[in-house]
């Protein structure tokens, strides 16, 4: 007698769990859903002591895995850069927020790998890989696609900065105008691709532009903002982080709603880390945001975003999957070039030549918290101004070439505020780390994109 996918659910768990099933058996595929929330800090979040409320994040940490040592880039298009690609965004000369394509036509792409094993793909949110409607997601193995082509945006006018990629929103390529707040519009639109999902696997990528400047919150979300948070920016930010988990909570809900919740691993992840800008940037057309700093939270880490700090490049990672997944806390050091690899392993994809992926599989750290070999994990810093590698636990910032490069050492379980810089102290593994830099930073531009 056939039996139900759903009765084989906790037994397909258990199987992954013990490691007597691989996780790339077709049954166990899951759906994927990638949410990633845009300059939130790791100290934003109820879960890591944020003032904001953050009910549905914290439910997730608490009955998922937190990835207590994920790592991006400082900033957002590199970040995006390593998503869609599995490699270094330095491969590509990407290493700062750009308008112009940042990938070769034919880079094979997280979307595309899988769509050759039968999943529908779509980007709802913020693409920043090419802000030219012929240079969008869908033309880099998205079949939906919907938001801003550009980087962040007003939150009622959807405009990027002013010039020449001001019109940015859009749905598959066509640029539209719609009224309403941007973060309402994108769960809206997440929340509607999900329920019109037929029996094929799925991958629905969601970069939300919260909580990135200008931020401007509907009067009903400020008003539950709690008393003690103070300030016109400080409670429009705090409301923005409200909204943005109540968004996360809804793409949960519509998960339950269609059966699909058991079997889709959903990641929630930030950019880079919480930014201290003016939030009223006069560079976005004006959309009547409040001026001030703004008040991103990156403690106990050091830095902010655009620094290789901990604050710029640790930022709150948590991971569900519960057909699957062991929940708990791990800290073992992950990087945003990972999840290509992992989610290819997880969805059966294999690929016919060498990826030249710079990520690792995760699968076995995610269903049995088996951690990958040690490896480095490399970053390069906006402008190229700096690069850093973490190696197990240890972290080498250099700043600069040459004789005139400034480097900083640092133990970070000894010391993970990096207060104390112990590279005069530890000559041998400085000139140890300096070279494993080196060969590692040797692969860089070697995939840039040409017109």
């Amino acid at each position: 007698m056939n039996q139900s996918p759903l009765r084989l659910i906790p037994a397909i768990a258990f199987l992954l769990a013990s490691g007597l099933l691989s996780a790339a058996t077709p049954a166990a595929r899951p759906n994927i859903v990638f949410i990633m929330a845009d300059d939130l800090g790791w100290g934003d979040v109820g879960f890591h002591g944020g003032n904001a409320p953050t009910p549905n994040l914290d439910r997730l940490a608490r009955e998922g895995l937190e990835l207590a040592a994920h790592y991006v880039a400082p900033v957002c298009s590199p970040t995006r850069t390593g998503l869609m690609t599995g490699r270094c965004w330095s491969r590509f000369g990407v290493t700062n927020p750009q308008n112009d394509r940042a990938l070769p036509w034919d880079t094979l792409t997280l979307p595309r790998a899988l769509q050759t094993v039968g999943y529908d793909t779509a980007l709802v949110g913020k693409w920043h890989l090419g802000s030219k409607p012929e240079q969008g997601p869908n033309r880099f193995g998205f079949d939906h696609a919907y938001g801003s082509l550009a980087g962040g945006v007003s939150p009622y006018s959807h405009k990027y900065k002013k010039g020449p990629y001001s019109e940015t929103w859009h749905r598959n390529g066509r640029l539209i105008s719609e009224e309403g707040h941007v973060t309402e519009l994108l769960t809206r639109e997440a929340v509607s691709w999900i329920e019109t999902r037929g029996d094929r696997p799925f991958m629905l990528y969601v970069p939300y532009t919260a909580v990135h400047l200008p931020v401007r919150e509907p009067e009903e979300w400020v008003a539950r903002v709690p008393a003690g948070i103070t300030g016109e920016v400080a409670r429009h930010y705090a409301a923005s982080i409200m909204h943005l988990d109540d968004g996360v909570g809804r793409i949960l809900a519509a998960l339950e709603r269609t059966g699909r919740r058991a079997n889709t691993l959903v990641v929630v992840t930030s950019d880079n880390g919480g930014s201290t800008a003016q939030n009223n940037d006069t560079s976005y057309p004006d959309d009547q945001c409040p001026s001030g700093t703004l008040p991103g939270r990156n403690l106990p880490w050091r830095g902010k975003k655009g620094d290789l700090h901990e604050g710029g490049i640790r930022v709150p990672t948590v991971v569900s999957w519960p057909a699957g997944m062991r929940p708990g806390r791990v800290e073992t050091p992950v990087q945003i070039i990972d999840w290509l690899p992992t989610f290819a392993a997880l969805a059966g994809y294999q690929p016919a030549a060498d990826p030249r992926w710079d990520g690792t599989d995760l699968s076995a750290l995610l269903t049995r918290h088996v951690a990958p070999p040690a490896r480095p994990l490399y970053s390069v810093a906006p402008g190229w101004r700096a690069r850093s590698l973490r190696f197990g636990n240890w972290k080498l910032i250099v700043t600069g070439d040459g004789a005139k490069a400034a480097h900083e050492l640092y133990d970070l379980v000894a010391d993970p505020a990096e207060k104390r810089n112990l590279a005069d102290e530890q000559p041998a593994r400085l000139r140890d780390l300096l070279g494993t830099l080196a060969q590692v930073a040797a692969r860089d531009r070697d995939a840039m994109a040409k017109d």
